[in-house]
């Protein structure tokens, strides 16, 4: 069966697909859609207006959905008896790189009794590690999702202290892993089934055991959506998207829209303007977010900023139609060629913490300067807690000073010892 991916230059995704291919032993024919206008309108007269796509024969997958692949793969026999050569050895995706950090949860990583545990391999998680670690603390990093966390998920960051150019947050976070690791912390994979958090030795429980901790780190993202718009989901990749890298130029000299407050919406917004011959930009509150570089907006007579207004459904029937917003007083139809939607939840995940730690109304854990939480030996941080922004330089801030502290509880001292080497 032949196999055919479509990509773009610059596209995260599409390297990760054809990685996970190579990774597979499965030979593919690429399409780059930026080099061959020819390939765009391949995709135009399919209605398909985003890469990756993968073709297995006449079957498509949009967008990078290994899963979803991989089930595909299985139901033609094209996973069978395939053994990835040398060539694809050297090919791996970044999602095998990271979950190449984690260990086996087996009976020896168990047993011992550990100085801190890590509840969330993000990187407040991951920065927690190489601290404690590099302390000598015996460390277990424990993360349910190593490849689904909101920086993981990131596909471009450019502006982390010390890293030249652009990487994915991926590939960061494998970075942080790594030096994690190389220092002596241990990364696993599970879920967390209970906790106790009292007295000296605190008890972690997960589906596999049980895990002995003298301190706790909770280091746990926020929740992304729940759910998503009615009518998004049917079109994503035929005038849905979520990443203006991969498919701006789908939209040369069409109207698109685009929906969110973050330095993501922002940026892809300006890199949408310079394709589409109409940019709407919808910002569900009153502002934009600290974070949002929004300026070089300003001034573009093609580009409308409406604040204020939430999306509410995607229409179409065979294609995408338009949007449909509510404003204070009224809901309306924007019709449009595409829209790109950047919308998160911003709930931390703490529930699991239950009544024992104390939270704030919205969830967030309420600690001190050290990080420290209202249980002796337990500690919070990155988006666990309340921050004034929400970037990975802060949450890896938050997890060297709870090593830090934890250090201090852990060994008895009577003051934080910095590492400054």
């Amino acid at each position: 069966m032949e196999i055919v991916v479509y990509s773009s230059t610059g596209c995260e995704y599409c390297k990760k697909i054809k990685g996970d291919l190579a990774n597979w032993g499965l030979a593919f024919e690429e399409r780059n859609v930026t080099e061959n206008e020819a390939f765009f309108e391949d995709l135009h007269a399919k209605g398909i207006y985003s890469v990756p796509v993968t073709f297995l024969g006449e079957t498509p997958i949009i967008g990078y959905r290994p899963n979803a692949m991989k089930k595909k793969l299985d139901e033609l026999g094209l996973l069978q008896a395939k053994e990835p050569g040398p060539e694809a050895a050297l090919a791996l995706s970044e999602e095998t790189e990271a979950e190449s950090v984690f260990t086996p949860l087996s009976a020896d990583v168990l047993e011992p009794l550990y100085d801190l545990v890590v509840i969330g391999g993000g990187p407040a998680g991951s920065s927690a590690a190489v601290y404690a670690a590099r302390s000598r603390l015996k460390t277990l990093v424990i993360d349910k999702s190593p490849t689904a966390g909101a920086l993981a998920l990131t596909h471009k960051i450019a502006n982390y202290p010390g890293v030249l150019g652009e990487v994915s947050g991926l590939e960061l976070l494998t970075l942080m892993r790594r030096q994690a690791s190389q220092f002596g912390a241990t990364f696993v994979r599970s879920n967390i089934m209970s906790l106790h958090m009292t007295g000296e030795v605190k008890t972690v429980t997960l589906p596999e055991g049980t895990v002995r901790t003298k301190s706790v780190f909770v280091a746990v993202g926020s929740r992304g959506r729940a759910t998503k718009v009615p009518g998004e989901e049917r079109f994503e990749g035929r005038g849905v998207s979520y990443c203006a890298t991969c498919d701006a130029a789908f939209f040369q000299d069409r109207t698109v829209a685009v929906v969110g407050d973050n330095a993501e919406a922002a940026e892809d917004a300006i890199q949408l303007a310079r394709f589409a011959r109409e940019v709407h930009v919808f910002v569900p509150g009153k502002e934009w977010s600290q974070d949002a570089e929004f300026h070089p907006l300003e001034g573009l007579s093609h580009v409308h900023v409406h604040k204020g207004t939430v999306l509410k459904e995607v229409t179409g029937v065979d294609r995408l139609r338009g949007i449909v917003v509510r404003t204070t007083d009224k809901e309306r139809e924007v019709l449009l060629d595409g829209v790109f939607i950047y919308l998160s939840g911003n709930r931390p995940g703490t529930d699991f913490l239950g009544d024992v730690i104390a939270k704030d109304d919205a969830g967030f854990v309420l600690v001190d300067e050290y990080l420290r939480t209202n249980v002796a030996g337990v500690f919070a941080g990155g988006d666990a807690r309340r921050t004034p922004v929400k970037q990975a330089v802060v949450a890896a801030a938050d997890g060297a000073i709870a090593a830090m502290a934890a250090d201090k509880y852990v060994n008895n001292r009577t003051r934080v010892v910095a590492q400054y080497s």
